[in-house]
């Protein structure tokens, strides 16, 4: 960053440099040009004002300007354009002029002007004519550099002004970048610290980015601790009753008639380990956002539906009288996923509700579908409820894990929830029940 910003530093002022150069040089040869005009036009003036080119006694051949003006050259011009005297070069030599602009413009006009250029000496040549009052014209004329060759003239100079301006450029940048980026290396050095000041206003929003990335990304660090430290748990615990149990049995620890709880404890573990795995597995597909693009136009109701009698035989086994109603509406999502959000939403109201309880299934259509399904459970405090969608909390620890609970189900319906646009709403108190709607 300190590179660049010594380098466009640097740039800027050779570019103001030479911009400033041709602009100056530009105009001054314009003020340059209407002085050499000026000064021509007055000496024209001048020289007919002698009148000593009218005179009808005047012998051309005893003429000579080429001493007294040297650097200004005077011609004489016939009415018919020929060439009477110059004091430059022989009248002879020349050739006519009657089709030189300035000459043209003179004899119609009074007076006439123009530039030529030599594309060979860089030199621009003057000329200033006169209609003199024999009818004759009077031409002057002087040479000057073009404005390219005034440039190339200052080359040198120019140069040695941007070698001059580089070196002090180069001091002052250090020096400002040194100024603009401390208080920046400050605040990276201190992200963490919010009481100190954003340097800039401009970099306020960026700082909060910054910040806030920063806070996300230490709680993602510490929620995949958490995560990483509960399923070393949560697998840990039924991998060693299993392996107690069948260490037990292996060595005829176990009486005859209390091996079939022995066997069914080992079953039971089994079944709650390979629950928490393929919880584990669906999770990470969410995360990794494996079924997001697998979408398609289904019928909520169908899909609650075929979960519901899938439903019917946990309701059951826990003596749960298990409702279910609705109106059929469509909705833009992935089928399984649906079922999977619907199975987990149901199996939690199964699971935490009382002997003889009930569990209402709903799908409504308000401004958009609405799941609902409804207990009149232990419920949950108003302290848990924030929680109760972080993965492996449980509200009742020995509940959960005595009815098979991963504390993986309200997690993996968050992530499905997500990946829907959809939204959730918890409702519940304790000894009344919960109640959870899902707006599509």
């Amino acid at each position: 960053m300190k590179k660049k910003i010594n380098m466009r530093l640097v740039a800027i002022a050779i570019l103001a440099i030479l911009s400033t150069v041709i602009g100056v040089t530009i105009v001054y040869y314009g003020v340059f040009k209407k002085q050499i005009r000026h000064d021509l036009c007055i000496s024209a003036e001048l020289l007919k004002d002698t009148h000593y080119f009218e005179s009808v006694n005047i012998d051309k051949d005893d003429i000579d300007l080429s001493a007294d003006i040297k650097e200004l050259r005077v011609s004489w011009i016939d009415k018919d354009g020929t060439v009477l005297y110059d004091n430059d070069k022989a009248a002879s030599e020349l050739a006519n002029h009657a089709d030189r602009p300035e000459v043209k413009q003179a004899f119609e006009k009074g007076i006439g002007e123009s530039v030529r250029k030599s594309s060979t000496m860089n030199k621009n040549t003057f000329y200033y004519a006169i209609l003199l009052s024999n009818g004759t014209v009077l031409r002057v004329s002087t040479e000057a550099d073009s404005v390219i060759s005034v440039l190339i003239s200052s080359v040198p100079l120019i140069a040695f002004i941007i070698l001059c301006i580089m070196v002090i450029c180069i001091s002052f940048s250090h020096m400002l970048t040194k100024q603009l980026i401390r208080p920046i290396e400050n605040m990276a050095h201190n992200i963490e610290d919010a009481t100190i000041d954003t340097p800039y206003k401009e970099l306020a929003p960026f700082a909060r980015t910054i910040r806030q990335q920063h806070a996300d990304i230490l709680s993602a660090v510490k929620a995949r601790q958490d995560f990483t430290a509960n399923v070393s748990h949560e697998l840990k615990t039924p991998l060693t009753a299993i392996s107690g149990y069948a260490e037990l049995l292996e060595t005829d620890m176990v009486p005859d008639n209390n091996k079939k709880h022995f066997y069914h404890e080992i079953r039971n573990n089994s079944e709650r380990l390979l629950s928490v795995i393929n919880d584990i597995i669906k999770l990470s597909e969410l995360d990794r956002g494996e079924s997001e693009s697998v979408l398609e136009e289904i019928d909520l109701y169908d899909v609650v539906a075929e979960s519901m009698e899938m439903m019917k035989m946990n309701a059951e086994k826990r003596q749960i009288n298990l409702e279910f109603s609705g109106e059929h509406c469509n909705i833009r999502g992935n089928r399984e996923l649906i079922r999977e959000l619907t199975e987990n939403l149901v199996q939690n109201a199964i699971r935490y509700n009382n002997e003889g309880g009930t569990v209402n299934v709903m799908i409504i259509k308000k401004e958009s579908p609405v799941l609902i399904v409804k207990d009149d459970g232990i419920g949950i405090p108003a302290s848990e409820q924030e929680r109760v969608f972080e993965r492996f909390y449980r509200v009742d620890k020995s509940r959960s894990k005595a009815t098979g609970g991963t504390g993986l189900g309200l997690a993996i319906v968050k992530h499905i929830v997500e990946l829907h646009d959809a939204k959730i709403v918890l409702d519940s108190a304790p000894g009344v029940g919960t109640t959870i709607q899902v707006l599509f």
